[in-house]
Formats: C-alpha cells, structure tokens, sequence
C-alpha cells in the first residue's frame, strides 16, 4: 500500500456527513488516508485541505457556494489552488506561517490570524515548529460543535494502536496537542482518516492523555508508516 497515491482519481469514498458539512477520501486504500472537509456556515461554504475527484463539486454544492479555501497545514497543499481558481475564492493560511513556508499556489492568499473567525469557525493554534528539519505550522478549526484538525490526531490506521477509535500520530506523541485539552466536540474530523461522532470527546481527550504513554507501541507499530508519509508529505508538500 503507497503512503499517497498520485494517479488520478476515478471519484471519492463520502465519509462524516452532517447537517453542517462532510468530508470525503478520494484514496481511501492509501496508507495516509487523506480527508477533505466542506465546512458550511452563514458565510459560505469553507473547504479544508481539500483533494479534487470527480463529482466532488455536486456534493459539495449540496451545502451552497464556496467561499474559501483552508489550509491548515503549510504541508496540506493538496488542490487548494486548483478549487480557489475553480470557485474564484482565496485560500486562507496562518498568519504566522511565513512568507518561505507558505505555498506558491498563483491565488490570492488571504493570512487569517489565530483566534479570528471563518463562520462560525474559529482558527486554533495547534502546533508551530519543524519536523525533520522542515517548517511545519499546524492549526484547527473550532465551533463548540464541530473540531477540523489537520494532522495532529487522527482515525488513520498508521496514526492509532490498540483499540483507540482516535490517535495522535506518532512523531507528536511526546508532544500531544494539548492545545486541543478540554474541547468537548460532537466531532472530529482530521487531514487523515474518516471523521468521528461517536464519543468524540472521550476518545480526543483520551487520545491526547495517553499519547506519550503509549509512544513506545506506537513507535514499533506505526513507526515505519509515520516515516513514509511524513517524508511524502515533505516530498511535494501535498500532504
């Protein structure tokens, strides 16, 4: 199994649906599993690290007009600047992302600073620093209801052990995304793996409280899977 697939996509697997967005895998058998999220809200509709497949446009019209594109990875490029282009809309990164770490992607680029709002939706610092040497900017975004994360946690196969229904990937286990301490959402939906509505809280508080604890495990079990994927994503920054 590819830690990313990159030949073009026959159409996309829908994943979390609910009144206010959904998500899809346009490579679900990818070892990385990267999702995409429409976002709906009195605004418009915000797509979040979105992948391109066909039809994805009609289930995405389902919830009304885009009105902006999210990145909430500088290393979650994906089709960003092909939906922008596509909708004539901006692609909104972190302010504090700097100009050498922010994407080319030929489209207004809009900074939206942490604690601002896209909505409903407001944009949370999860994680700045480098990883492997790299930039590496990470955020969320954050209704009381609803928590879109980038990669921090996740449903993914390689990022969980055991029987944890959510799990911190491997290379922030030491560091979890205590940032995400004491939000209580219906659901979370991630970069990577489906969404998830069952006991969400529980299982992202849980996740972050036994993140280092089980570092070890995951090291053995998902170590080798983590390495693959992060050094895809820095590959081509398409994370």
């Amino acid at each position: 199994m590819p830690a990313k697939v990159t030949d073009p996509p026959a159409g996309y697997e829908e994943g979390l649906r609910w009144d206010g967005g959904v998500e899809w895998l346009v490579h679900p058998d990818e070892t990385m599993e990267r999702a995409s999220t429409a976002l709906a809200t009195d605004e418009g509709v915000y797509l979040v690290d979105p992948l391109d497949a066909p039809g994805v446009d009609d289930l995405i019209a389902e919830f009304g007009e885009v009105a902006g594109v999210v990145l909430l990875s500088n290393h979650h490029t994906r089709d960003a600047g092909l939906f922008a282009r596509r909708h004539e809309v901006p692609v909104y990164v972190g302010a504090d992302v700097p100009e050498d770490a922010t994407p080319d992607l030929a489209v207004p680029i809009e900074r939206i600073a942490v604690g601002e709002r896209l909505g409903d939706y407001e944009f949370v610092e999860v994680a700045t620093g480098t990883a492997l040497g790299a930039p590496w900017y990470e955020y969320a975004l954050w209704n009381g209801e609803t928590l879109r994360v980038s990669e921090c946690v996740g449903t993914a196969e390689y990022m969980r052990v055991g029987d944890e229904p959510l799990g911190v990937m491997t290379m922030r286990r030491r560091h979890p995304p205590t940032a995400l301490r004491g939000l209580e959402p219906e659901r979370v939906l991630s970069g990577h793996g489906p969404g998830l509505d069952e006991n969400a809280a529980e299982a992202l508080e849980a996740a972050i409280d036994s993140a280092e604890e089980n570092f070890t495990t995951a090291l053995v079990q998902n170590g080798l899977d983590q390495a693959r994927t992060v050094l895809a994503a820095l590959r081509s920054d398409l994370g």
